[in-house]
């Protein structure tokens, strides 16, 4: 083999490692912001509320205004919904929906007017894919409540 020929060979075994080096290193930054519409591990996404409350094994109650729900998914996953309600309805919707479960808590601090903490052991469903439910609810006016429901894993 002549001296040139050997020079472009040792070339040649160095720029095609680095040249697929290249290309892969490139095609994985274009993937990685392919899928831009899919949110990032643990950044909140919108969801309809009907999944948010099928997650904790939940109906949207009936007479519930339109409500912001979202979803966070990492190494856990929580559902998260907020709803206005009629007062007068949120301890029958609670019962109706989780009837083996503790009567919802009374008093102030961070529970306000209502709260449920609702687990497999005392009374969540078994369809729930949740491990827990918290609902939250605070009084709005003499008519109004705002319910605060998470459902998540642990």
């Amino acid at each position: 083999m002549r001296e040139a020929d050997r020079g472009r060979t040792r070339w040649g075994l160095v720029a095609a490692p680095v040249l697929v080096l290249g290309l892969l290193i490139v095609g994985l930054a274009l993937w990685a912001h392919s899928d831009e519409e899919e949110p990032r591990a643990g950044a909140a996404a919108t969801v309809p509320c009907a999944e948010a409350l099928a997650f904790g094994a939940a109906g949207r109650p009936a007479t519930a205004g339109t409500g912001d729900c979202a979803v966070q998914r990492g190494i856990d996953i929580a559902y998260t919904a907020v709803l206005r309600m009629p007062r007068e309805d949120v301890r029958g919707w609670l019962r109706e929906t989780y009837p083996d479960a503790p009567e919802p808590r009374t008093g102030g601090g961070s529970c306000g007017a209502l709260c449920l903490d609702v687990t497999h052991e005392n009374g969540l469903p078994g369809t729930a894919e949740a491990h827990v439910v918290q609902v939250r609810v605070e009084y709005v006016n003499a008519e109004t409540a705002l319910v605060r429901f998470s459902a998540f894993t642990m």
